[in-house]
């Protein structure tokens, strides 16, 4: 039975939340499913390819106060018979509309973070959950969890008894790598040309934990020569940037900001290096494995060491230790990786799978 499934987020911008349902969103209209995109204010990054494929409703409400008005005349309007909202606050706001619009529908909402750990949750937001979470989350038929440790969280912050919760990792597809830019083969040349070369990927704010793989890049240059390059964008550029000149690394670290592509880049690393101080899941880490690349990452709460197989697939540090993190990149860098294993255990991350888990549950009546 095909059905009709609107998809909806506050916008489109470059975050593993909107890449993830631009991925699943593929997989449903590949299956025969009506797919539409319905958007707290159209733009962002990823849009132009929404654009391409599906219709995409823009709310114009850039206030989330808004949403519930507007998405309840979209309802009524449109009449989807599914509906997947992700991000809290608009994971509450969804259930709230559907109620004010009358139309019955399958409600699923999904959340991409660990509540117990991350600062975006307002103070009077964990008021809200953690005394009105059952309420707030009522209407949805099945909430879902990007990881074990998002799932635990929503039970300890919002009080979501475990038969309303399901866990279902992200949609990781696997990208070609494409021919780097002449300006990038030129501006990381003396990355390129290193004989180990470490990669990270992810905006340049305190989630990311960068200033700790500063840090140990720093320490790990005491014994060897490694060059470093970070991908990404973020209000922390100038803080790190003067933290490498601070410690003396500078000339071996490359910061050039956000690449679509990550893959062109993984694809010539050595090691990857995750440095969060907490994530929802990791989809760099999926990325980074399924190019074989090994992997050192901090066990941060939650998803990390899920996809690592609490250290299977790849080394687990303690955020924010440095000197750890340092000691594992060394000891990776002299050790000999089973490339095709870590791309066996990417595999099991492939949108097709995902959301085939994703549809059982919008389908069920």
């Amino acid at each position: 039975m095909n059905m009709s499934v609107s998809i909806l987020l506050p916008d489109l911008r470059g975050g593993g939340a909107e890449r993830v349902k631009i991925d699943l969103a593929h997989e449903f209209a590949r299956a025969g499913h009506e797919v539409e995109f319905v958007l707290m204010q159209a733009q962002g990054e990823f849009l132009e390819e929404a654009q391409e494929h599906f219709s995409v409703v823009d709310l114009a409400t850039p206030r989330v106060r808004h949403v519930p008005l507007a998405l309840a005349r979209y309802l009524r309007h449109r009449r989807p018979d599914a509906l997947l909202a992700a991000m809290w606050p608009l994971t509450g706001i969804a259930g709230l509309a559907t109620l004010i619009s009358g139309h019955s529908l399958r409600l699923v909402v999904s959340e991409h973070v660990d509540f117990r750990v991350t600062p975006s949750l307002k103070g009077y937001e964990r008021f809200m959950l953690n005394h009105f979470g059952r309420i707030f989350y009522a209407p949805c038929h099945r909430v879902i969890g990007v990881s074990a440790g998002v799932c635990e969280s929503l039970s300890d912050v919002a009080g979501l008894k475990a038969k309303k919760l399901s866990v279902i990792y992200n949609p990781v597809r696997q990208i070609s790598p494409t021919t780097m830019s002449q300006e990038d083969l030129k501006g990381l040349s003396g990355w390129l040309q290193g004989k180990e070369r470490l990669i990270a990927i992810g905006s340049l704010k305190r989630q990311k934990g960068f200033d700790t793989l500063i840090r140990a890049v720093a320490q790990v240059q005491r014994q060897r020569e490694v060059k470093l390059l970070i991908l990404g964008e973020g209000e922390l550029r100038e803080e790190l940037q003067d933290l490498a000149v601070e410690l003396g690394v500078s000339e071996n670290i490359w910061l050039p900001g956000f690449r679509s592509n990550p893959v062109t880049y993984l694809n010539h690393a050595n090691c990857f290096v995750l440095s969060s101080n907490w994530e929802g899941f990791g989809n760099v880490v999926v990325e980074a494995l399924g190019v074989g690349v090994p992997v050192v990452s901090t066990d941060c709460p939650s998803g990390p060491s899920e996809i690592l197989a609490a250290g299977k697939y790849g080394t687990l540090t303690a955020p924010g230790n440095w000197g750890e993190m340092a000691e594992a990149i060394i000891a990776t860098l002299n050790s000999t990786t089973d490339s095709e294993a870590l791309k066996v255990r990417a595999a099991e991350f492939n949108p097709e799978k995902q959301a085939a888990r994703y549809l059982e549950i919008l389908m069920t009546t």
